[in-house]
């Protein structure tokens, strides 16, 4: 599941963010902007094609909270002094089940960061979506590879450019740990194994895990499947199964389930700092990596934006308290897969302000506002690797900017909602919980309509 773009746990915020930002929003000139007196300063020059909307107030619906929903607000601060519209940003921990009724009661808001290319399929096929203005698609075109931009373009019509991103075939780890005891970061599958046994032999488990995260439990496990069905097989047969051209109970499915499951259901190796398997299923996916932290487990496989999750005050660097390395080939002749994310900004209305919120947020401008806070990563490709201070981030830009990356978006993003977000959710919690993997996938396969 996307990134970055799941319930985030709230830590404190560095007062010299704001009080930088405050320093350098839009000034004081004078303006005709209908009251709007900053819009004439010299800051608010790259503004200037969104103005005319003095006044205008557009509300944003997603599942970015607590810190990430703060530095957001922070990252369109300065537009909106500039433009005179006020974003009203909402974030909600139960966003994947609440969005579509509140799309199918009327009540949708004006933009939704929208993780899941299956839910955009969804609203586009009732009409409850509107295609992006011209604006916004030029906007998208120059600033985002192609690739990324068909995930959001149902039956020839495109809705929303690329937010936020995330790579997520990352296993995070404490490099002070490593050093002590005189362990290597694995480079192979095979010698990631071997550590874990190492470790586990060593009286620490070596794997920490959790999947709990309200109405989206389940989608870290599937993260996990993803991942390893990008090593197992082609990119080709991943597409393949992602659109259902081959049945979701296909062997090769199963193989990729039970390889995870040599790790996640194995009692030997987990869940350091929790219980066993099954505590895996009720520990809060935004707690799951902690017990790194005091040396109670060794790994955790997340994504880059779990580096927003850590206590206040963990340092993220290789010689950091915490770092990551890349989740490990399986087999060297198919390079090296990249699993990942991001948010898609997509219009339920098009009134002028909402389609000039849309535009700015696909705009370079946004991209290097947001990543100037800290702790963010994006596909655009006007990001400055210089405004990206995170180690973990600016490596994941680098892969994302990379042309020879063999990058693809997370499965169960892709898929239509029911499955990927409905029975494949449920069916990974099902199968930490004990189920057969035969089970668990003839489930989901009996889902897909």
């Amino acid at each position: 599941m996307a990134i970055f773009a799941r319930p985030r746990q709230a830590l404190a915020i560095a007062g010299a963010i704001g009080l930088a930002l405050s320093a350098t929003a839009c000034g004081t000139g004078s303006s005709s902007n209908s009251g709007n007196n900053n819009a004439d300063s010299a800051e608010c020059a790259p503004y200037e094609k969104y103005q005319g909307h003095d006044g205008k107030k557009v509300s944003i619906y997603s599942s970015i909270r607590d810190i990430e929903a703060d530095r957001l607000d922070e990252s369109w601060k300065q537009f909106e002094e500039c433009t005179g519209i006020d974003i009203d940003h909402e974030g909600s921990g139960e966003f994947e089940a609440q969005l579509p009724v509140r799309a199918d009661g009327g009540n949708a808001p004006d933009i939704a960061f929208i993780p899941q290319p299956g839910l955009i399929e969804r609203f586009a096929e009732r009409g409850q979506i509107k295609a992006a203005s011209a604006d916004t698609k030029a906007m998208a075109e120059q600033n985002y590879p192609a690739d990324w931009l068909k995930y959001s373009t149902v039956g020839g019509n495109f809705y929303g450019a690329p937010l936020g991103s995330n790579v997520k075939s990352f296993v995070w780890y404490s490099p002070k740990m490593f050093e002590e005891k005189g362990w290597a970061v694995p480079t192979t599958w095979d010698e990631m194994i071997k550590l874990s046994d190492t470790i586990a032999d060593s009286g620490t488990k070596p794997w920490c895990a959790g999947i709990e995260s309200g109405e989206a439990t389940g989608w870290p496990a599937t993260d996990w499947i993803e991942d390893v069905m990008l090593r197992t097989q082609t990119p080709e047969v991943y597409d393949q199964w992602t659109t259902h051209e081959i049945p979701f109970n296909d062997p090769r499915v199963a193989e990729a389930l039970d390889r995870a499951g040599t790790i996640l259901k194995n009692e030997k190796y987990v869940n350091g700092g929790f219980g066993g398997v099954r505590s895996i299923a009720t520990t809060a996916f935004q707690e799951a990596g902690v017990p790194i932290t005091a040396g109670k487990c060794a790994m955790h496989r997340q994504a880059s934006f779990y580096a927003n999750q850590w206590p206040q005050g963990t340092r993220v660097a290789e010689d950091g308290d915490v770092f990551a390395f890349y989740f490990p080939a399986i087999d060297p002749a198919r390079g090296k897969p990249v699993l990942g994310g991001g948010e898609f900004v997509v219009a339920f209305a098009d009134r002028p302000e909402v389609q000039a919120v849309q535009t700015y947020l696909a705009s370079g401008e946004h991209a290097n506002s947001r990543a100037k806070i800290g702790d963010w990563v994006s596909a655009n490709n006007k990001l400055d690797l210089a405004n990206v201070s995170n180690p973990i981030d600016k490596l994941s830009v680098e892969i994302l900017q990379d042309d020879s990356s063999v990058f693809r978006f997370d499965g169960s993003d892709l898929m239509p909602a029911a499955v990927g977000q409905g029975t494949f959710w449920k069916g990974m919690v099902d199968w930490i919980n004990g189920r057969d993997t035969a089970t668990v996938l003839q489930g989901i396969e009996n889902s897909w309509k």
